[in-house]
C-alpha cells in the first residue's frame, strides 16, 4: 500500500486543505458577522455552525485520533456556539488546516490499512484510509451548504470561487498529469 497509500494520503490532504481554504473565502463573503449566524426557514444550521462543525470534525477525527494532537472535541458546542466573528470562525478553520496538515504529513503509511481506532456510529469499523476518504467529501458537502446559506442570507448569487477547476489542478497536479498523459 505504500505508493497508493502515499497518493491517497496526499490527495485527501490536498482536497481537505482546498476545501477549508474555500470555506474561509465563503465565511469572509458574508457582509457582516451577524449574517453568518442567521437561520433560514427550512434549514437547521447557519454557515457559522457548519464551519465550526467541519473544523471540529476534522480536528477530532484526523488531528486528535490519528495524529494525537490532544484536541478535545465538544460537538454540542459546535452546534450551539453563536455570534463569533467571521475572523474568529476563519481562525478555527485555520486550526483545522494546521491539525490535518501536520497529522497527514507525519502519518506513517502503515496506518492506512489498519482499523480506524474509534468506534463510529452504529458500531461501524472502517480502515483509516476509508475514513480519510469519507472525511474529504463530508467537508465538501458542508462547504456547499455554507455557499447556499451565504447566498440565501445575502441574496447575492455571486460565486466566491469556491471550487474552481484550477484549484483542483493546483491541488492534485500529478493526477492531472497522469490523466493528460493517458490521452
Amino acid at each position: 500500500m505504500s505508493e497508493s497509500g502515499s497518493v491517497l494520503k496526499d490527495t485527501v490532504l490536498r482536497l481537505i486543505h482546498r476545501d477549508l481554504k474555500a470555506m474561509q473565502r465563503e465565511i469572509k463573503g458574508y457582509p457582516d458577522d451577524a449574517s453568518l449566524w442567521k437561520i433560514v426557514p427550512g434549514i437547521q444550521n447557519s454557515g457559522g455552525t457548519l464551519a465550526l462543525h467541519v473544523a471540529g470534525n476534522l480536528r477530532h477525527f484526523v488531528g486528535a485520533t490519528i495524529g494525537g494532537t490532544g484536541y478535545a472535541r465538544d460537538r454540542e458546542e459546535e452546534f450551539n456556539t453563536r455570534d463569533l466573528t467571521r475572523s474568529a470562525v476563519c481562525a478555527v478553520l485555520e486550526a483545522a488546516v494546521r491539525d490535518v496538515t501536520h497529522t497527514l504529513r507525519g502519518m506513517d503509511l502503515s496506518l492506512m490499512d489498519t482499523p480506524y481506532p474509534l468506534e463510529l456510529v452504529g458500531d461501524i469499523t472502517l480502515r483509516v484510509d476509508v475514513m480519510l476518504v469519507h472525511l474529504a467529501p463530508h467537508s465538501a458537502y458542508h462547504l456547499g451548504q455554507i455557499d447556499y446559506h451565504r447566498r440565501m442570507i445575502t441574496g447575492n448569487g455571486e460565486t466566491m470561487n469556491t471550487l474552481p477547476l484550477g484549484a483542483l489542478v493546483a491541488a492534485l497536479p500529478e493526477v492531472v498529469e497522469v490523466v493528460v498523459a493517458a490521452r
